[in-house]
């Protein structure tokens, strides 16, 4: 077992979760899942710990790489695949672990994007690259992992990336949750699509959805859109924008109703019941633009704080929307004193996400 025991400032911390390399995904992730929920809080061996531990699953995910480069020779390409995977979810959380301006930070977002091409080109499930192209010549690059099954109308979804992320570390991300789905993925940059205007930022979405639609292995009446991030709030304006959205993970319009009720100052410590039913009312009009089932992710370094979440769910459920809540579970720890389980939150969103389209089918 690699790194059952790591030493921060005197003291030992005991990880029996540390996968095996060699290991299967589901005990891999399992693995990650209490590693996170390991992590001691403790400030003064925070940063000490964080670099000890990203650095064992550093290596871990070389080692789950060359086990990868083995299987593929002996043609054992399923085994090949889930060590990939395993590869990919360790140099995330490795990533997760460092900060932006650690100097291992981008060898491994190089290592996650090489590990994203190498097991499209080992193993045959082609990672595609696209170029959307707008009227007025605006191109927007993606990644397009088809669903691999012999179903020709598979759901898909287009992924936009975090603030923090670009397309290649997002699709390295998902990889280990959405293989095996039976749904394709489109995977954006938050960059790409939040440096245009609002309504053409819109537009490069919705030829995301036309290039989906006319794939003879998409089910064009079951595309949802993700945004993670701050681009939760363009996946807001997209749904609302474009009526064939069959689903969004979105912040169902949080994000502009916090800036304007920032700006305008509605909200007093003495409203009336009829102040109250304005506010509701004001709170959920972009998410009754929406005429597909949602999903609010909540906490952690999202844009929607977990207060305003809950308020809106319940504006929601009084007036019939489609509205969901997930919690993000966050851990101290990371870079910044918290980190976020990924694995968990990924799994909740694409089992909901999974949910809904299959809804939608019948």
């Amino acid at each position: 077992m690699i790194g059952h025991a790591i030493c921060t400032g005197g003291k030992s911390m005991e990880f029996g979760a540390w996968p095996h390399v060699g290991g299967d995904l589901a005990s891999t992730r399992r693995g990650a899942s209490a590693f996170f929920d390991s992590l001691p809080s403790e400030a003064d061996s925070a940063e000490t710990g964080r670099q000890d531990w990203a650095a064992t699953w550093i290596t871990t995910g070389d080692a789950y790489c060359r086990l990868a480069d083995l299987n593929t020779g002996k043609r054992a390409f399923g085994a090949a695949t889930e060590a990939w995977l395993c590869a990919l979810t360790a140099f995330e959380i490795a990533r997760r672990l460092l900060a932006n301006d650690d100097r291992d930070s981008a060898d491994v977002s190089a290592k996650v994007e090489a590990g994203v091409q190498r097991f499209g080109l080992a193993l045959g499930h082609t990672v595609e690259s696209v170029q959307i192209t707008c009227c007025d010549h605006v191109e927007l690059s993606a990644y397009c992992l088809p669903a691999g099954t012999s179903h020709l109308c598979a759901p898909a979804v287009i992924c936009i990336s975090s603030e923090e992320e670009n397309r290649a570390t997002l699709l390295g991300r998902l990889l280990p949750v959405v293989i095996g789905r039976g749904m394709s993925v489109l995977v954006v940059s938050h960059e790409d699509v939040a440096n245009h205007s609002r309504g053409e930022s819109e537009i490069l979405l919705s030829l995301c959805l036309d290039h989906l639609s006319a794939r003879p292995d998409v089910d064009a009446s079951r595309i949802a859109v993700y945004g993670d991030g701050l681009s939760a709030a363009l996946a807001t304006d997209f749904a609302a924008y474009d009526s064939r959205v069959a689903a969004a993970v979105c912040d169902a319009g949080i994000w502009n109703w916090t800036r304007t009720r920032g700006s305008i100052g509605w909200m007093t410590s003495t409203q009336d019941d009829a102040d109250e039913d304005v506010v509701a009312a004001c709170r959920s009009r972009l998410a009754r633009q929406l005429i597909c089932p949602i999903l609010v992710v909540a906490g952690g370094r999202g844009i929607v704080s977990i207060s305003e979440a809950v308020k809106l769910q319940a504006d929601c459920m009084a007036a019939g929307i489609d509205l969901d809540l997930a919690m993000a579970q966050i851990i101290q720890g990371g870079p910044g004193g918290e980190v976020d389980n990924f694995v968990t939150s990924d799994e909740s969103i694409f089992r909901w996400l999974e949910k809904k389209l299959s809804a939608a089918a019948a």
